[in-house]
């Protein structure tokens, strides 16, 4: 099984050892050589990273990479299983339970698509969270996209909009035939996005737009897929700041 699961990073970082993950430099162009490759090479868009953050990675794979599988994760976010995960206080190196090839072909056998559990907001839609956090004005031109564009969709982003959970960091594992299906209808759309945003304004959280777009969208694309998917815990690599979080949501939420 040819499996290609992309590290996404901009910075050096310890990278795990199995030939089956690939080190990718989002954001190469005009950086400093990591030693990694870039996404500066073949048909690219890296010049692009400030506004759609690992997505130039995504882009560069699909317009580049040949391989039977694809994945993404990122230099300090990996999937892992659960048995191992709750063993992850007794290790010195945390890279030993992240997701390897042997267990990545025998999901693959059993399943469509590999993905991160979902999390759930509990208070808030996913619309209108992203009204609290960004500029909804944004994703009503999305959708007026998607309405135009592609009308077939437009049940599973409403659904996705009205709902109250969301697959999060753009992770995955799927066929690359599926993930070039899903690149085609996500550029086109983002593409299309971007001729009619002025990010100009933006601070440069916000203009990372593109970033924060893409991953409602990729919910919306994989409602509407028949896909049998399995659903794994995220292992961080770097301590998770939870009170800062919940601190900038508190923010967002009551500005």
């Amino acid at each position: 099984m040819d499996v290609k699961i992309l590290v996404a990073t901009h910075k050096k970082y310890k990278m795990p050892e199995e030939n089956i993950y690939i080190p990718l430099h989002v954001g190469r162009e005009g950086k400093q050589d990591l030693g990694y490759i870039g996404d500066n090479t073949g048909e690219n868009i890296s010049i692009k990273n400030p506004n759609y953050c690992e997505l130039t990675g995504l882009y560069w794979a699909y317009k580049n990479l040949k391989c039977e599988y694809i994945g993404l994760c990122h230099y300090r976010r990996y999937f892992t299983m659960k048995n191992i995960f709750k063993r992850a206080i007794q290790t010195n190196n945390k890279l030993d339970l992240i997701l390897n090839k042997s267990q990545i072909e025998e999901l693959l056998s059993k399943y469509n698509v590999i993905l991160p559990k979902k999390r759930n907001y509990y208070i808030e839609t996913i619309e209108s969270h992203y009204k609290n956090a960004h500029h909804i004005e944004d994703l009503k031109k999305v959708e007026k996209i998607i309405e135009t564009d592609y009308p077939e969709y437009m049940e599973s982003f409403k659904s996705v909009m009205n709902g109250r959970t969301l697959h999060l960091y753009n992770m995955f594992i799927m066929k690359k035939d599926d993930f070039d299906k899903y690149c085609e209808w996500l550029f086109h759309i983002l593409f299309k996005l971007e001729e009619n945003v002025d990010v100009s304004s933006y601070d440069n959280y916000q203009k990372r737009i593109y970033g924060f777009l893409s991953e409602r969208l990729f919910n919306v694309w994989i409602a509407k897929q028949e896909f049998n998917i399995k659903e794994l815990p995220i292992l961080n690599m770097e301590k998770v700041e939870w009170v800062k979080k919940i601190k900038n949501f508190l923010k967002r939420k009551f500005k």
